[in-house]
């Protein structure tokens, strides 16, 4: 009698036990859920009836940077921000016709310069699919083209939502050839390469071709990079300068892809094997894997061959999409050539991409407002009216869970420029479409 007494008493103990448990667990994800903010597949445009947790937001007195609103932003940043995923992004863009008009793409005005001027996009990603579709949104007109370049390694459901993407517009396709990217090696200039031919081949006679990939963000409207590129009058835009001693040995020896047990799971390793020097006596350049290409300099790219003899003798070098780009701008006699008397060309006089480098902070630019990842700044929204006003054309990194305030405000005041744009007096809207 007494044992059965202890055995109840036990099993109420952990009955009870159990009860606190999942008490303690309820109110645990009570607390969470109060302490969340989704952010759903839409951006500046967004059709929704229902109140997004960035509604309350005013973009114009973040510019202004009003310090009550530049709190808000703040306060917001405080909570856990959920995105939507991948899964999400592939239903949302399922049925072509509501995604289409849920996002205002049938809503682009464009004017008849631009219309006239169509630009080509290399898009590598491979992951989130939701900033790329915003990216997408934010780039978007009906005569530009786009091409995507997914991972072999990235998710179904990704790979799913980028099929999709392609599926609802003409002038959006994923690249024919895929690679599985990895870090610094040859794969992620071959992705860039994969989509430059393809945008050579299709029906679109775009002027020039830039890449993003996908933390990018644009700073100028359409029309705004439409004038600037008339400007570079058939020169290409991209970083290109003298590599120091450290930077010389990423192509003076051999790298060999290996296994890594931590983030980017395999990298390229220095070898001791010294390299031969480039081929054609070419004078080596380094830069960054971002540009603003010309349609023929592509096209020597892909059909000459020094720039297939060097292609391949980069392949076992350490990132040569860091000094294949920055070299080939400098040889004699290529579409668009920067001469090779000609200064470095550093990333502040490139506007291809804005990056903040922690070490540079105070110095060249302000301080970060967001936080960094590996050096490099994720902006923040206090940082909207300086990334208006720099003069880049872009900028590098943004992620809507470290702050979704200013990927909201860029869309839109780029959305408020190009319009300002398209309505003035006496301007023409284009009729490239349909």
């Amino acid at each position: 009698m007494k044992r059965r007494c202890v055995v109840l008493h036990w099993i109420r103990c952990k009955f009870y036990v159990f009860v606190l448990s999942l008490f303690v667990v309820l109110v645990y994800i009570k607390i969470s859920m109060d302490n969340s903010i989704y952010i759903e597949p839409y951006g500046a445009t967004q059709r929704s009836l229902r109140a997004q947790p960035l509604d309350g937001i005013n973009c114009t007195a973040i510019y202004d940077l009003e310090p009550v609103e530049i709190g808000k932003s703040l306060e917001l940043r405080r909570k856990n921000i959920v995105e939507a995923g991948d899964g999400s992004i592939v239903s949302f863009t399922a049925d072509c016709k509501n995604y289409i008009e849920q996002r205002g793409y049938n809503e682009v005005m464009i004017t008849d310069e631009e219309c006239s001027f169509p630009i080509a996009y290399s898009l590598v990603v491979h992951k989130n699919s939701a900033m790329v579709e915003r990216i997408l949104r934010a780039i978007y007109t009906p005569n530009n083209i786009y091409c995507i370049h997914y991972d072999q390694k990235s998710s179904k459901d990704f790979i799913a939502a980028m099929m999709n993407l392609e599926k609802c517009f003409p002038n959006v396709f994923v690249a024919s050839k895929i690679e599985s990217v990895q870090y610094a090696h040859i794969t992620r200039l071959n992705a860039d390469l994969n989509c430059l031919s393809d945008l050579l081949s299709s029906e679109v006679k775009w002027k020039y071709v830039i890449n993003l990939c996908g933390q990018d963000f644009p700073l100028k409207s359409n029309y705004e990079l439409v004038t600037e590129l008339k400007k570079l009058n058939g020169a290409n835009m991209l970083e290109s300068s003298r590599p120091s001693e450290l930077k010389k040995q990423r192509f003076q020896f051999q790298y060999e892809l290996k296994d890594m047990s931590y983030e980017y799971h395999k990298m390229p390793v220095k070898t001791s094997i010294a390299k031969d020097p480039p081929p054609h006596d070419i004078q080596m350049f380094v830069g960054s894997a971002y540009f603003v290409l010309t349609r023929d300099f592509v096209s020597y790219i892909m059909n000459n061959q020094l720039a297939k003899d060097f292609l391949q003798w980069t392949a076992d070098t350490y990132s040569p999409d860091e000094h294949f780009w920055a070299t080939m701008a400098r040889v004699p006699g290529v579409p668009g050539e920067i001469s090779r008397s000609e200064p470095d060309v550093t990333d502040l006089e490139s506007r291809t991409r804005l990056v903040k480098w922690n070490y540079l902070e105070g110095q060249l630019y302000p301080q970060c407002t967001g936080t960094h990842r590996r050096s490099v700044c994720i902006f923040g929204a206090a940082e909207l009216r300086w990334l208006l006003e720099d003069g880049h054309w872009f900028a590098n990194k943004f992620d809507p869970k470290i702050d979704p305030v200013v990927i909201k405000c860029l869309e839109e005041k780029l959305e408020e420029k190009q319009h300002q744009q398209c309505l003035r007096p006496r301007v023409a809207l284009g009729r490239c479409f349909g």
